[in-house]
């Protein structure tokens, strides 16, 4: 079969490979399309080795269910359609226990998170992929393309709204930084699950054109006033919830100078941000209660959620897709910032 591989450093491209076989608790899944996000292009982009050589690519997958292996009971019969969970975790740890697989322990390391297809294991980028079958969740009745991003670009700006929901009721006010495919996302979750005014930022005017019909303001992120803007939008003492999906010095700034007392700022971005702490007894930029961190993914459990919503028809995202034989053109595309919802490769 056809896959698309991290060759080593800097370099990706197609490579013949053979067809996997589902083995003992394990799913076999013929590809119906491949979401390709920043973190493929960073892979090939980066300066030296980012994963191991000969990994097939794309931690974004749907597809339909073609084998199963020993062991897999119910549910996930041939010609299933699914969507596969981008954490494969250990499943027998305090946190997985607890249903909180993305915090998994069995990683080797408190900085390791754990990890899936396309970053540990052969990913989704080719025609056959393997997956455990406690990772793989049913999706009848979804598009492929957008099926395949709901595990990522869905998931994890849902894992942080979902953390957050006991400050986003009636009255309140929740902020966007960054308005990709996950941004985009975002703004539609909180639309469909919450009551909260919705205010959106980005440096990029397309971008927030694109989402402007869809929330309460808009704002230009790079604007000097833009933290002003947002206070006042949000009753002038700014959102009880800010999601950066941006994670640089400038949006972690932004969020904290504009973030309301005992509110909550998530940073799923990761464009290598500093943030200064201050603890004086008289702060000048963080107020008294706010919590801040960094969340990883989302649970089995919120992908389920994710899975309904969009079966609902309640999120929607803009995707641009791409046959398969083209999935080096959505890199390109990706890297060159001409793509601002999500990038899908479909199969044939």
């Amino acid at each position: 079969m056809r896959a698309l591989k991290y060759l080593g450093t800097g370099h990706v491209a197609w490579a013949e490979a053979e067809k996997p076989t589902a083995g003992p608790g394990q799913v076999l899944l013929k590809v119906s399309a491949g979401g390709i996000c920043h973190t493929d292009v960073a892979f090939r982009a980066h300066p030296g080795l980012a994963i191991p050589s000969g990994l097939t690519l794309g931690h974004e997958i749907a597809g339909v269910v073609s084998d199963v292996g020993p062991g897999v009971s119910g549910g996930l019969e041939p010609g299933t359609f699914a969507v596969v969970h981008t954490v494969w975790s250990c499943g027998v740890c305090r946190q997985c226990g607890s249903g909180r697989e993305n915090a998994c322990l069995g990683t080797g390391g408190r900085m390791r998170p754990p990890q899936g297809p396309g970053t540990k294991h052969d990913g989704g980028l080719a025609t056959y992929v393997t997956a455990p079958a406690s990772a793989v969740i049913p999706a009848p009745g979804l598009a492929p393309e957008l099926a395949a991003v709901l595990p990522d670009a869905a998931l994890v700006p849902y894992h942080s709204i979902k953390e957050c929901l006991a400050l986003l009721g009636p009255g309140s006010s929740a902020a966007v930084i960054g308005l990709g495919g996950l941004g985009q996302f975002a703004v539609s979750i909180l639309g469909a699950i919450t009551p909260a005014r919705l205010i959106a930022l980005d440096v990029r005017q397309a971008a927030l054109d694109a989402l402007r019909s869809s929330v309460d303001f808009a704002i230009d992120a790079s604007a000097p006033d833009a933290a002003g803007q947002v206070l006042d939008a949000a009753g002038g003492f700014g959102p009880d919830f800010v999601l950066d999906l941006v994670g640089s010095s400038a949006t972690l700034k932004l969020a904290t100078s504009m973030i309301a007392p005992y509110g909550a700022i998530r940073v799923p971005g990761q464009s290598d941000g500093v943030l200064q702490f201050e603890t004086r007894r008289t702060t000048t930029s963080i107020p008294r209660g706010v919590t801040i961190n960094r969340p990883y993914s989302g649970t089995r459990r919120e992908l389920h959620d994710v899975v309904a919503l969009a079966q609902a028809g309640r999120i929607v995202i803009d995707l641009k897709t791409y046959p398969f034989e083209n999935a080096l053109d959505a890199f390109d595309d990706l890297e060159a910032g001409r793509i601002t919802g999500r990038a899908v490769v479909v199969m044939e």
